[in-house]
C-alpha cells in the first residue's frame, strides 16, 4: 500500500501544554511514523502512513488536543515520504518568532492529586508533583521553546526513574518539562529566625502545620509568589496579621481544604454559593471567588469586617493541598507583600521585608522567574467576571480583527497595573502587577515589560500610556526613548469593552470609575462615550463638583460629602470634621480639582448615610455601601440636563437631602441610591438613542464591579431593548486599561 506523508504546522497555545507528547501518542495509536518538534512558538510535524490514518490524525490534532492547549487549525501540505520506522520527538529549534504563546500556570490535575495521596506511589505526598497537564508554566519559563533547559527546572537534573518516565511516550509524563520527584526535584525548608532550619519535605510541612495550628503567621512560597497564611478561625491570629500588615479593614482571602467529591463540602459551610461560583471555584483557574457569607460560620468576623462577602479559593498546587488538608481548617491566604505592591517571590526579600509580619517561613528552592498573584472573580449578572487576572488566567492572549502597523507596548494605568503587547493581529496581556509608585512595583513593572519582549520575541516601536502626566507609567514611557502615544483613560475603558466583544458600528459606553484624566484636564469618572475605538466623543457625564483636598478625598469620604453639599448650596451639619478652613479653601478653589467621578459620588453617599467617614483601601466605602443595599423599585428621578456643549449631564442633586435623612434606615438609603443611579443610566441611554440611533450599550470602569448597580442598570437597559455588554474575560477596572490602550491606538 502507498505510504503518504504530510508536513503539518500548528500555531496557538501548543507549547507547555503537553502537545508534543500528545502528538506522539496519537501517531503511535494510528500506526504512523515521523517526528514532532517545537519550532519558534509553533509545533511542526512530519507524519507518514496510510491515507485514512493521516486523515484521522489531522482530525485528532484538533478534536482530541490536550485540554490545556488552544491549537489553531493545522496547516498541512503533502511532502515526500522519508521512510521513518517510528515516531519520535525531536529537539526543539530556536529562533525569533511572533507565534510564541506562553501558557499560564496550571492547578494540580486529578491524576497527580490521586497519585500524591496514594501511599503506594513514589511521589506520595510530594509537594511538587506534576505532569504534562498540570504544574507551573508562566512563572518558570525563561525563554521559548518550552524545554527543561529553558526553565527554572534546569538546575534539577532528572533522576533515573524520572528520566524513564520522561522518555516513555506512553507515560503521561512524557516530555513533562517541570517533572520532578523527592529524589531529584525541589524540596521544602521551614525557617524560624533564631532557630535551626527544618529541612526535608515531611519535617518542614509538619513544622509549618504545627505553627499554623498554634496561631502563627507563616509566609509560604507557592507557584507565583508567597502567601501569608494563618488560621482563619482564630480571631487573635487574623487580627495580629492585620495589625502587622497595617491592613485594618481590607478583606482577606481564605484557602479552604478540598472536601467531598466536588471539593466544596467545607466551602458550602462558609458561603451561600451560586452555580456559577461553584463552577469557577472548581475550574482549572482555581481563583479567589467572592461569595456570600454564611451566618455563624467557623470563620472569624475579622476576615471581611462590615461586608457580606468572602473571598474563597480551593487549593491549586500540591503544596496547598497538603497544608490545607493537614491543618483541616480554612486558612487566610493573602498575598505576601507590602500594601499594593507585587507579591514577593524571593526568600531573602521575604525575610527582610516581612520580618515584622511573619513568625516563620516555608521556603522551597524552585525559583519563581516572575510574580503571578491570584486571580479574583465575582459573579455579576449570572457570570463570574474578573476583578483581577493573575495566576491561572494570564497571560491572556487575544486575536484582533486588524493588523498593528508596528509592534506596540501598552503600559496601562497606575492602579491595578497590567502591561500588554500588540503585534500583527495579536494582543497579550500580563498578569496583575499591582499599584505603581513604590520601588518594588517599579522594578517588577520593568521586569515584566522586559520579559514579555523576550518571551514573545517582540521589540515595540512605540509606547502607549495613560494621558495623565502625573502617572508613574506615563513618566516611565516618556523616559523610554521611544515614540509615546498618550491615550485618555476613559477612552481606553470603552475600547477595552468594545475590543473584548469585537463590536462593530457605534456603541454607547458608560465609563464610570474613581478617577481618570479627562480631555479638558479635569478628573473624569462618570462619563458616557459614543462611537468606536479611535473615534470616541463624550456625550454624557455626571454633574461635576470640586473635591476639597484633591487626592485626600479618595480616602476620606466625608470630604466628598461636603463637596456635594457645598456644590448645591447646602451644608452638612452632621459632619464630624472641622470644615471651616476647608470651606474657605473650597470657595477659592485651592487644591480643589473639578471632578465628575462616580466613585467619589459613592464615597459621598457612604459618608452622608453615616456608614463610613474614612476608607483604608481603594473602594472600601463603596463596598460597605453596597453591602447594606438591596434591590428596590423605589428611585429618586435624576434630571438629565444639557450643558453648553450639548453633553447630557445627570444631576445627582435630588439625592442629597434623601441621603442625609437619618429618619430613613441606612439600608433603604443605600438601596435607593443604587437604584436611582441605575435608572439614570437607562434614562440617559434612551435619550442618546433618540438622538444618535445607537442600540449597543456597554458598562466599563471599576464602578461596574458593583453588582447591585450593574445588575439593575443591565436589567433596565435590556427592558428598553438595548444590546448590553459587560466585561467577561478582562476586568472592568484598571486591569483592562492596557488592552484598551492597544485597541484604541490600533484603530486610530
Amino acid at each position: 500500500m502507498t505510504v503518504l506523508a504530510l508536513r503539518i504546522v500548528i500555531t496557538g497555545r501548543v507549547q507547555g501544554v503537553g502537545f508534543r507528547p500528545f502528538v506522539s501518542r496519537l501517531a503511535h495509536e494510528l500506526g504512523l511514523t515521523g517526528w514532532v518538534r517545537n519550532c519558534s512558538g509553533q509545533v511542526e510535524i512530519h507524519v507518514e502512513g496510510q491515507a485514512d490514518a493521516l486523515t484521522a490524525f489531522k482530525i485528532g490534532l484538533v478534536h482530541r488536543a490536550p485540554p490545556l492547549s488552544q491549537p489553531q487549525p493545522p496547516n498541512s501540505k503533502p511532502v515526500a515520504a522519508e521512510g521513518f520506522s517510528e515516531f519520535v520527538i525531536l529537539g526543539s529549534e530556536t529562533g525569533a518568532s511572533l507565534d510564541n504563546h506562553i501558557p499560564p500556570d496550571y492547578f494540580v490535575c486529578d491524576d497527580c492529586l490521586a497519585e500524591m495521596q496514594n501511599p503506594q506511589e513514589r511521589r506520595y505526598r510530594y509537594p511538587f508533583i506534576n505532569c504534562t497537564q498540570c504544574g507551573p508554566r508562566y512563572t518558570i519559563i525563561d525563554r521559548l521553546p518550552y524545554d527543561r533547559p529553558n526553565t527554572a527546572m534546569a538546575d534539577f537534573p532528572l533522576c533515573p526513574a524520572c528520566h524513564a518516565e520522561y522518555s516513555n511516550q506512553l507515560d503521561r509524563r512524557y516530555h513533562a518539562q517541570p517533572l520532578a520527584c523527592s529524589v531529584c526535584g525541589p524540596s521544602l525548608t521551614f525557617r524560624r529566625l533564631g532557630f535551626a532550619d527544618v529541612s526535608g519535605n515531611e519535617t518542614a510541612l509538619s513544622a509549618c502545620v504545627e505553627g499554623l495550628l498554634a496561631g502563627w503567621i507563616i509566609a509560604v512560597k507557592g507557584v507565583g509568589g508567597y502567601h501569608l497564611l494563618c488560621d482563619a478561625t482564630q480571631a487573635l491570629a487574623v487580627n495580629r496579621l492585620r495589625q502587622r500588615k497595617i491592613r485594618p479593614d481590607k478583606p482577606l482571602a481564605v484557602l479552604v481544604p478540598w472536601r467531598g467529591e466536588n471539593g466544596l463540602e467545607l466551602v458550602e459551610q462558609l458561603a451561600d454559593l451560586r452555580d456559577c461560583e461553584k463552577q469557577r471555584l472548581c475550574s482549572p483557574l482555581r481563583p479567589i471567588v467572592l461569595v456570600k457569607k454564611q451566618l455563624n460560620s467557623m470563620l472569624t468576623e475579622a476576615i471581611a469586617p462590615d461586608l457580606n462577602e468572602l473571598g474563597l479559593m480551593l487549593p491549586y498546587s500540591p503544596l496547598h493541598h497538603l497544608l490545607a488538608n493537614a491543618v483541616g481548617k480554612p486558612l487566610v491566604a493573602t498575598s505576601a507583600n507590602l500594601s499594593g505592591e507585587p507579591v514577593l517571590t524571593d526568600a531573602d526579600d521575604v525575610e527582610i521585608r516581612l520580618q515584622k509580619i511573619a513568625d516563620a517561613y516555608l521556603h522551597h528552592d524552585r525559583p519563581i522567574r516572575r510574580p503571578a498573584d491570584d486571580s479574583v472573580y465575582r459573579c455579576i449578572a449570572g457570570k463570574t467576571r474578573p476583578l483581577r487576572v493573575g495566576r491561572g488566567a494570564a497571560p491572556i492572549e487575544r486575536q484582533v480583527s486588524f493588523q498593528f502597523k508596528q509592534p506596540l507596548l501598552a503600559v496601562g494605568a497606575d492602579l491595578k497595573n497590567t502591561i500588554a503587547l500588540g503585534f500583527r493581529d495579536r494582543i497579550v496581556i500580563s498578569p496583575h502587577i499591582g499599584d505603581l509608585g513604590s520601588l518594588r512595583s517599579g522594578q517588577v513593572f520593568e521586569q515584566v515589560i522586559a520579559d514579555f519582549q523576550q518571551l514573545y520575541g517582540v521589540r515595540p516601536e512605540a509606547i502607549l500610556c495613560d494621558a495623565h502626566p502625573g502617572y508613574h507609567s506615563h513618566q516611565w514611557a516618556r523616559q523610554a526613548k521611544l515614540p509615546v502615544v498618550p491615550v485618555f483613560h476613559h477612552h481606553a475603558h470603552a475600547s477595552a469593552l468594545v475590543g473584548e466583544h469585537a463590536l462593530t458600528g457605534s456603541s454607547l459606553v458608560f465609563t464610570w470609575d474613581g478617577t481618570g484624566y479627562g480631555e479638558d484636564g479635569s478628573i473624569w469618572g462618570g462619563e458616557t462615550l459614543l462611537g468606536s475605538p479611535g473615534q470616541w466623543r463624550r456625550v454624557g457625564s455626571l454633574k461635576s463638583f470640586y473635591l476639597p483636598g484633591g487626592d485626600k478625598a479618595s480616602r476620606q469620604p466625608w470630604r466628598c460629602a461636603l463637596a456635594l453639599c457645598w456644590q448645591i448650596g447646602q451644608d452638612w451639619p452632621d459632619c464630624q470634621q472641622d470644615s471651616q478652613l476647608l470651606r474657605a479653601a473650597w470657595e477659592r478653589k485651592i487644591n480643589c480639582p473639578q471632578s465628575s467621578s462616580a466613585g467619589r459620588l459613592f464615597d459621598a453617599a457612604t459618608a452622608l448615610i453615616g456608614i463610613a467617614q474614612h476608607s483604608s483601601y481603594e473602594g472600601h466605602a463603596a463596598m460597605q455601601l453596597e453591602a447594606v443595599g438591596r434591590k428596590t423599585d423605589q428611585i429618586i428621578g435624576l434630571p438629565q440636563m444639557k450643558d453648553g456643549s450639548e453633553i447630557l449631564i445627570t444631576d445627582w442633586s435630588p439625592l442629597i437631602a434623601f441621603l442625609k435623612d437619618s429618619s430613613i434606615s441606612p439600608s433603604e438609603r443605600a438601596s435607593v441610591f443604587h437604584a436611582s443611579l441605575a435608572a439614570a443610566i437607562v434614562d440617559q441611554a434612551v435619550l442618546h438613542r433618540e438622538k444618535y440611533a445607537v442600540s449597543q450599550v456597554g458598562l466599563s470602569g471599576g464602578v461596574f464591579q458593583n453588582r447591585l448597580l450593574t445588575e439593575q442598570a443591565l436589567a433596565g437597559l435590556v427592558k428598553q431593548g438595548f444590546d448590553v455588554y459587560l466585561h467577561e474575560e478582562l476586568p472592568a477596572g484598571d486591569g483592562g486599561i492596557s488592552f484598551g490602550q492597544l485597541i484604541e491606538a490600533g484603530q486610530q
